[in-house]
């Protein structure tokens, strides 16, 4: 399988979506089950009770749901919020929730409450850029002061007239959505489910093909499987163990039975530059530890380095703490998806 290539196809009857380029996994989603709110799902809420200890403020949302919120200031309990869902409800918790909504689309990402037009930096062509700036100050012209836009980067080398509709859209669904503030909990936008996202977000590089309904034939099925095996291998002979527990995420790296000087580095830089992708694939978010294969303290800011730039290309919201005393490297990553060793049937 090479080139870039969109698989759509179903799970047990649920939508799935997998991007595989030159024959690697880049991302996989899946529906979750009923019960579960599809991502990014807005509600009309009503703030509840705040929990002064932990610097929020829990929510009613639909059904006797609580959401949790900790964009508290200015909120009075009774008072009625759109929110939107951030990510997963962990076993025994609330639906973490926010008040910073973002219409998200192919082109368009439009931000209440965060005024100004933004262009993707990714769109380096000043040409480009320069056309953009008009075509979103027109399609914004006489919007509310706090609505702002993003255009994404896939609107590099879109139809204008595409582009145009997206943000009308958008704009339209935001107005709308933020003044229905009259009534109870109540879902207001459905989030988007899996084939939604990949149209949505993979989109940019355009896709050498999408292929509908051929997991299985391809072998896509297999790389998710493998998904499930707290094993990864990596060059040179080495693997990392990711481990998922109540607390945290352990990672450990370990160079096998290859002895010879550097490397304990190299491997270690093939795990730093694979582990935003394996965390990614493998739904993992929270506190994460790497126990990486031992080198010199010297090589330290060599992997720092290496984290940094591929977490920076990894979109997540993710937050490097650095070493410990005891040589090992925390950090934390937004969960944005329940685990895979959940959702999958």
């Amino acid at each position: 399988m090479k080139g870039r290539v969109i698989h759509l196809d179903e799970i047990s009857g649920r939508p799935a979506a997998a991007l595989v380029v030159d024959g690697r996994l880049e991302d996989f989603l899946i529906d979750p089950a009923d019960d579960q709110p599809l991502p990014g799902a807005m509600w009309r809420a009503v703030a509840d009770r705040p929990m002064k200890g932990q610097g929020g403020m829990f929510v009613k949302l639909p059904g006797g749901v609580s959401g949790f919120l900790r964009q508290t200031a200015g909120i009075a309990p009774g008072q009625r919020l759109i929110v939107q869902g951030t990510g997963p409800a962990e076993d025994g918790k609330a639906l973490p929730v926010t008040t910073r909504l973002l219409f998200k689309s192919r082109y368009a990402i439009v931000t209440p409450g965060a005024p100004g037009l933004n262009i993707s930096r990714r769109i380096r062509d000043e040409d480009e850029r320069a056309a953009l700036q008009p075509l979103a100050e027109a399609a914004m012209a006489g919007a509310p002061e706090d609505l702002g836009l993003i255009l994404r980067s896939a609107c590099e080398g879109a139809e204008p007239e595409a582009v145009a509709e997206d943000i009308a859209a958008m704009r339209g669904l935001a107005e709308a959505v933020v003044a229905d503030l009259e009534g109870g909990p109540e879902l207001l936008v459905e989030g988007a489910g899996a084939h939604d996202l990949a149209w949505r977000d993979w989109g940019d590089p355009v896709p050498d093909e999408v292929v509908d309904g051929a997991m299985a034939r391809d072998g896509v099925l297999d790389l998710v499987q493998e998904l499930l095996s707290p094993r990864v291998d990596l060059p040179g002979g080495g693997h990392m163990m990711i481990e998922p527990t109540r607390a945290l995420i352990a990672v450990d790296v370990n160079t096998g039975t290859d002895t010879s000087p550097g490397t304990g580095l190299k491997v270690n830089i093939a795990a730093a530059r694979d582990l935003p992708r394996q965390l990614r694939l493998r739904g993992l978010g929270g506190q994460i530890v790497v126990d990486f294969a031992p080198v010199p303290k010297r090589d330290r800011a060599i992997l720092d380095q290496v984290l940094r730039a591929a977490f920076k290309s990894d979109g997540e919201q993710t937050q490097l703490a650095g070493w410990t005393t005891l040589g090992l490297f925390e950090m934390t990553r937004r969960r944005d998806r329940l685990p895979l060793a959940v959702v999958l049937p």
